[in-house]
């Protein structure tokens, strides 16, 4: 029995000593430390790295300094001009403002006036105005173009003429009174009764329309009486008007 428990004695002392064998041979373990005790191996921030200003541009001197190339601007296309009508044109002006016009008895308008309307060739214009004669004038419309006509009324318009008889102290002679713009003239056969005045020059001009009588003085100068052998005094009358509208715008106009 005491055999029995020495062996067993023995076989725990083995296994005792195997594991104290075992404990002594084996690598020590790392020591934990406790997190307050921990140093960790940070690493450092990198270090601030000083950057330096960007240096200023130095402005270029004005003969180094090379000058910019201009843009061309594209060229603008030239106008195109409305194309003129084949046909004729006609234009009328007119001194006075605001004048209306008919061209063969058609009323075109007041002057200015453009028209196409007026074919090609002779055509009779009549013109009207306040406080003016009437004008009545042959015109001449061109095949193409324009043809312009200026209707005149403050110029003096005279073109009258009259078969008379020149009566004289003892006697009498025939022949023919003309009135122009430029002034009356008497023209017969007799050279000492004829005789060519302005308008200016004439101080009397007056008729008398039952004695069938039309009288001219000049001023400063001789009478002459006149008659004709209608049987009225109507184509002395006709000419006195015409003459005596003349003479007032002349007047008028300072002339």
């Amino acid at each position: 029995m005491k055999r029995i428990v020495i062996g067993a004695g023995l076989v725990v002392l083995a296994v005792a000593a195997f594991f104290i064998a075992v404990w002594l041979v084996r690598p020590a373990p790392e020591s934990k430390a406790t997190p307050q005790a921990r140093t960790e191996h940070v690493k450092p921030p990198p270090a601030a790295v000083a950057v330096a200003p960007e240096p200023e541009p130095v402005p270029e001197s004005p003969r180094a300094s090379r000058p910019r190339p201009k843009k061309e601007k594209p060229a603008e296309p030239a106008p195109v001009a409305p194309a003129a009508p084949a046909g004729p044109i006609l234009v009328v002006e007119s001194d006075v403002p605001g004048a209306s016009v008919f061209v063969d008895r058609k009323y075109l308008g007041t002057t200015p006036v453009r028209t196409t309307e007026v074919a090609a060739g002779q055509h009779q214009l009549n013109a009207s105005a306040d406080g003016q004669d009437g004008v009545a004038q042959t015109i001449d419309v061109g095949q193409s173009g324009e043809t312009t006509i200026t209707v005149r009324f403050k110029d003096v318009r005279l073109d009258a003429s009259v078969a008379v008889v020149h009566k004289h102290g003892v006697g009498s002679c025939e022949g023919r009174l003309v009135a122009t713009p430029a002034g009356m003239r008497y023209e017969s056969a007799n050279k000492k009764d004829a005789f060519s005045l302005s308008l200016g020059q004439i101080d009397a001009f007056e008729i008398d329309y039952l004695k069938k009588e039309l009288k001219v003085k000049q001023k400063g100068g001789r009478t002459w009486n006149f008659t004709d052998k209608s049987e009225n005094a109507d184509k002395l009358f006709v000419f006195h008007r015409d003459v005596t509208k003349a003479r007032e715008k002349t007047a008028a106009q300072g002339r």
